[in-house]
């Protein structure tokens, strides 16, 4: 599932490209997950003039002149320009816009989840200026869960998926199985300087390696998350626990809080 850094790049991305087109009209081949039916969508969005596309948590906002239109990838959506004709398989949604350009988002698993004027979310964008060190000590006050649980809640913190919650964890040196309410206050300070670090050094990378990237998943260059290096930067074994589909890539040095 795409994260926050590869959202970043791509809205960036996607509003060079379709910022200041006006949508021709919109097609949803598959409408499972749309919260309007495809005739009410084309008739608020056709003939507004897309002003920008942005990213919030994980999903994409395409915002035009009077409505937002939302796109979540979820676990395998993929978005795909095309001009004119296009053959494309498992589409979810095709947008087309003047100039005969356009965007389609697919998906395997029929979950990719298009959305007209979704409502304004609750929990703060992790980069989000109010997310500080005082925000963070404060709302996990209390908290029995494990860190990393709390970091992947889109209903708490929004944009950090498994790959970056192992990556801003391992930053901190705070265990990703420590409960949240006993961290320090000291290591709280570390675990919000780890966001922030991780998740924009990651939108440079990612921006740096595939700069026009709109769709797929950048990990080659974490440093735990990932089954390429046994051990991280600092020499200590990578450690791998699974649950279910999940896997947690930790190390020994990260301090256990509980």
């Amino acid at each position: 599932m795409p994260e926050l850094p590869d959202l970043e790049v791509f809205s960036a991305n996607l509003n060079e490209a379709f910022a200041g087109r006006k949508l021709s009209t919109v097609e949803v081949p598959n409408d499972k997950k749309l919260n309007v039916t495809p005739e009410k969508l084309r008739e608020v969005l056709n003939g507004q003039l897309l002003k920008s596309v942005t990213r919030s948590g994980k999903e994409l906002h395409f915002n035009f002149e009077k409505d937002v239109l939302a796109l979540h990838l979820m676990l395998r959506g993929q978005l795909h320009f095309f001009e004119e004709i296009y053959a494309i398989k498992y589409p979810v949604i095709a947008l087309y816009f003047e100039g005969d350009l356009g965007l389609v988002m697919s998906d395997p698993q029929k979950i990719a989840t298009p959305t007209l004027n979704p409502a304004l979310a609750a929990a703060p964008d992790a980069l989000d200026e109010k997310v500080t060190p005082e925000f963070l000590k404060e709302h996990l006050k209390g908290k029995k869960s494990a860190i990393k649980g709390i970091l992947l809640d889109q209903q708490q913190i929004r944009g950090i998926g498994n790959a970056y919650a192992d990556e801003i964890l391992w930053t901190a040196r705070i265990s990703p199985f420590s409960i949240a309410g006993k961290i320090p206050e000291e290591k709280v300070n570390d675990l919000h300087y780890a966001i922030h670090k991780v998740l924009t050094d990651a939108v440079k990378e990612i921006r740096k390696v595939h700069p026009a990237s709109i769709t797929g998943e950048f990990r080659d260059f974490l440093k735990v998350h990932t089954q390429h290096n046994p051990k991280s930067p600092t020499g200590a074994e990578i450690l791998i626990h699974k649950s279910g589909a999940r896997k947690t890539y930790y190390t020994a040095e990260q301090q256990l809080f509980n």
